[in-house]
């Protein structure tokens, strides 16, 4: 029965994973919107607003509760994890992950409610921070203790460095 608690774990982090990615994409879109013409908007945002709402209510809120209530059974069933080093860690990056879901919910609420004052090029570096939590925890549960923190930690820092590069030559090419 473990096992099956931790299939159906790894599958609700994906959709979940797949919900945060997609929904600050469509944040990105709707505040692009606002620079469109009268007639565009009053077709883009109602759209954005629907995909948006569906994405977050229908698959993005359900997978995250799916996921925390799946990962709390695997560690009622299994608390040993709860003394490795690796787990304690991986549970940081966990808790630092649901502080960003809140705030995509706030941002969510403020957008379906045309009260964002956020620009798109805000949302696209906002996206890359779920891309750093979700290398951050795989590295963690792939390698377990098999890894020098102290490069775990350069290698996370330069990769954030470079997403964050990417992000500024993507928007050099854009213009």
């Amino acid at each position: 029965m473990y096992q099956i608690f931790v299939a159906l774990h790894l599958i609700f982090i994906v959709t979940w994973f797949a919900g945060l990615f997609y929904i600050v994409r469509l944040f990105v879109y709707q505040a692009e919107s606002i620079s469109k013409s009268k007639e565009a908007q009053e077709i883009l945002i109602p759209q954005y607003k629907l995909m948006s709402k569906r994405l977050w209510y229908g698959i993005t809120w359900p997978s995250f509760v799916l996921t925390l209530i799946l990962g709390t059974t695997i560690l009622c069933l299994n608390p040993s994890l709860l003394h490795t080093y690796f787990m304690k860690i991986k549970l940081g990056f966990v808790f630092g992950l649901i502080i960003y879901q809140l705030l995509c919910h706030r941002y969510f609420l403020q957008l379906q409610r045309d009260q964002s004052k956020k620009s798109s090029s805000f949302f696209r570096v906002w996206n890359e921070i779920a891309t750093l939590f979700l290398v951050a925890i795989i590295f963690l549960i792939v390698l377990k203790s098999h890894v020098n923190w102290i490069y775990a930690v350069i290698g996370f820092l330069l990769f954030g460095i470079g997403l964050m590069l990417a992000i500024k030559i993507y928007k050099k090419i854009r213009q």
